[in-house]
């Protein structure tokens, strides 16, 4: 069953998906060691092997606060990594705000699954002269507390994807705020540690009046990969990220949660059957 609307209404909460710019990752990164013959069934590739990947932050509006989780690529990317990374829709937060009648200034709260370039690209800006301030300047920024000492003393792999840039300025603006396992940071909005694809990873949990949605983020970064199984490249603690799926996809299935995508290209949010099928989706 599909829903003919493109965002997610849970009666007391109402969620949309913005356009974070939009890339193409190898295949191969998105499914580690599955083999091609299953996964391309699913999320079919290119000549190259290329898969198109959006980022889609979602925005939470709760009736009290505006709530943002992650920001998309930004606009601070050269001409050189927006080849490398095959960027083909570029980053539009601000103007996908307006359209919704928001501006930057009224966004409260910005919740950072982790700090992964293509989710926290977008918490830096360049305004029109080239300089860079903080995107959303009212916004509490949300990051767990063991993302954040990964984020200022990154190891050589997170060197690649944790970019200084994007993170200049946040810590001085007094604006992060740093929570260690479960917090609540607006009501009915939960955040929790769940580590697998980096150290201080953490998941979103949304309850309004008609419903629940979980954002589990890179643990759940589309509707393939459901089975525990089916990892990325990109994990960097692939035993954790099956632990942490095997626990969470049964829970909130037997939920009935609405699971939200940041990462797919062919749906925004879904509810799974207890054999981890899409039964309902949000296209």
């Amino acid at each position: 069953m599909d829903r003919e609307n493109s965002f997610l209404d849970l009666g007391s909460i109402r969620i949309d998906w913005l356009c974070g710019g939009h890339f193409e990752l190898d295949g191969g990164t998105m499914y580690g060691a599955v083999p091609k013959v299953l996964w391309q069934k699913r999320y079919p590739a290119d000549a190259d092997n290329y898969v198109r990947i959006p980022n889609a932050p979602l925005l939470i509006r709760t009736g009290a606060e505006n709530i943002l989780v992650d920001t998309g690529l930004g606009n601070k990317l050269s001409a050189r990594q927006k080849e490398i990374f095959r960027v083909y829709r570029d980053w539009n937060l601000p103007a996908d705000l307006t359209a919704l009648g928001l501006t930057r200034e009224d966004i409260d709260l910005v919740i950072l699954t982790h700090y992964d370039f293509d989710h926290a690209g977008g918490v830096i800006m360049q305004d029109g002269n080239g300089k860079s301030e903080l995107t959303f300047p009212r916004a509490r920024h949300i990051l767990q507390q063991l993302e954040w000492q990964d984020v200022c003393h990154p190891n050589s792999r997170a060197k690649h994807t944790y970019w200084p840039e994007n993170a200049a300025g946040l810590a001085e603006s007094g604006l992060l705020e740093l929570v260690n396992g479960e917090a609540e940071p607006a009501p009915g909005i939960t955040v929790r540690l769940t580590g697998g694809h980096t150290r201080g990873h953490q998941m979103v949990e949304i309850r309004g009046e008609r419903g629940v949605a979980v954002h589990l983020g890179d643990v759940l970064p589309t509707h393939t990969h459901t089975n525990p199984l089916w990892i990325m490249a990109y994990d960097n603690f692939p035993l954790d990220i099956i632990a942490a799926k095997e626990e969470l996809l049964p829970r909130y299935q037997q939920q009935n949660c609405w699971f939200t995508f940041y990462h797919d290209r062919y749906m925004k949010a879904c509810r799974l059957d207890g054999q981890g099928q899409v039964m309902e989706k949000i296209s």
